[in-house]
């Protein structure tokens, strides 16, 4: 935790960029590097009929740090995507309840 599911983004973009931001990532969060998963999942868009890619949207779920970190946790993401020439990247937070998320059936809170 945190998870980040990527849309927009191709696989082999990813993996080039995954290994830094994990790095970057895990100093704001005070964490260690394997506490990051990163999916990439596939989208099409079907607005207009086109068929074309998605735009670049990242979704962060995690347990709230405040504000300050979520900033810097944004600017990081679009930082390192924006390397890889893509743009408009946007990203958005989805907070999880420690009492409510559970591993092995024991809750985290």
């Amino acid at each position: 935790m945190p998870h980040l599911l990527f849309r927009g983004i191709a696989p082999e973009q990813l993996r080039e960029a995954a290994q830094p931001l994990a790095e970057e990532l895990a100093v704001i969060c005070d964490c260690g590097t394997d506490n990051f998963t990163m999916d990439c999942l596939h989208t099409t868009s079907v607005f207009g009929g086109t068929g074309d890619r998605s735009f670049p949207f990242v979704e962060v779920a995690w347990f709230e740090r405040g504000s300050e970190a979520r900033g810097q946790f944004a600017s990081a993401v679009t930082a390192q995507l924006a390397k890889l020439g893509l743009t408009e990247i946007e990203v958005a937070f989805r907070t999880y309840r420690e009492d409510s998320y559970y591993i092995d059936g024991q809750p985290c809170g």
